[in-house]
């Protein structure tokens, strides 16, 4: 099977496209950078620039850029980015999918996120089925998933993966949290009550993989653990796990200071759970938070 891979270098992708190769897949990925994937792939997915002119024969598409939500204040431009990276590319893969009438991919496994909900401050647990409140990063999320569901007319199966916090020791928002952590400066969020849905990264590629691998799964599918937790009680998991104090909590006043309208992504959540996945019998090797945290930070 020959899969484009648009996001292919980044924090999953890159995991994702050596699962794809170690199970024989032929992948070729959408670079900015060619060099960089070169060196990160030693030469074994081909490498395209640019999808519009593009006369690929693929089986499917999986589409996990955007630029990284949490790391600027969401300034206007930076909102129009942040859109652009995310509903603008998904718009051109659409377009490029009605263009190619002739070897159009059979599926479209496209990027979302669990900020698709908006502000669930209390249980209960929310499934695919669950509405969104307005905010930017739901509205941001619902135009996203607009764009992909687009391929749907065109006879192509389209997931949504509304991804949650995405947990491994290489990137993420986990790599930002271990170092004062490590040094006992870490604690709570503002109130620490807001939820934090999470999934270890090694589960994050093997649903993408599942996706790819079962034909009957569609529509958006939440890519979360089966446990989420609150803020405070992910600090100390996260504490404990480092074998350190967890007791400086960051007051929500400096959060807002820092990020602006930003900061709802840290000071708010959602309970998310995977009934989907559960539903199709996908099977978490990391359930639970203080297993997947162990793995991470203490490696056998």
């Amino acid at each position: 099977m020959h899969l484009l891979i648009v996001g292919g270098t980044g924090f999953i992708g890159r995991p994702l496209v050596e699962a794809l190769l170690a199970r024989g897949y032929q992948v070729t990925l959408l670079a900015r950078s060619f060099t960089k994937a070169r060196h990160l792939f030693n030469g074994r997915a081909s490498l395209i620039g640019s999808i519009e002119s593009a006369a690929l024969d693929v089986d499917g598409v999986i589409n996990l850029a955007g630029e990284p939500i949490i790391d600027k204040r969401w300034t206007p431009r930076r909102k129009q980015r942040l859109k652009q990276s995310r509903i603008d590319l998904t718009q051109v893969i659409v377009r490029w999918m009605a263009a190619n009438d002739k070897q159009r991919p059979a599926f479209l496994i496209n990027g979302s996120a669990i900020g698709y909900y908006g502000n669930y401050p209390e249980p209960p647990y929310l499934d695919e089925t669950a509405k969104p409140i307005p905010c930017f990063s739901s509205d941001l999320c619902v135009q996203w998933e607009q764009a992909a569901r687009q391929a749907q007319t065109l006879g192509v199966r389209v997931c949504m993966v509304r991804t949650g916090i995405v947990l491994g020791a290489n990137g993420g928002a986990l790599k930002r949290m271990l170092l004062p952590f490590k040094l006992g400066l870490g604690g709570p969020i503002g109130s620490g009550r807001q939820w934090f849905s999470w999934i270890h990264l090694h589960d994050m590629v093997q649903l993408l993989l599942y996706l790819v691998e079962n034909p009957t799964i569609s529509g958006p599918v939440n890519a979360v653990a089966p446990s989420p937790v609150t803020n405070a009680v992910f600090s100390s998991a996260l504490a404990r796990a480092l074998k350190r104090p967890a007791f400086l909590p960051m007051p929500a006043a400096i959060v807002k200071t820092l990020f602006g309208e930003a900061a709802e992504l840290l000071l708010e959540g959602q309970p998310v759970f995977p009934k989907k996945l559960l539903d199709k019998d996908f099977r978490f090797k990391y359930p639970g938070l203080s297993q997947a945290l162990e793995e991470i930070v203490n490696p056998v």
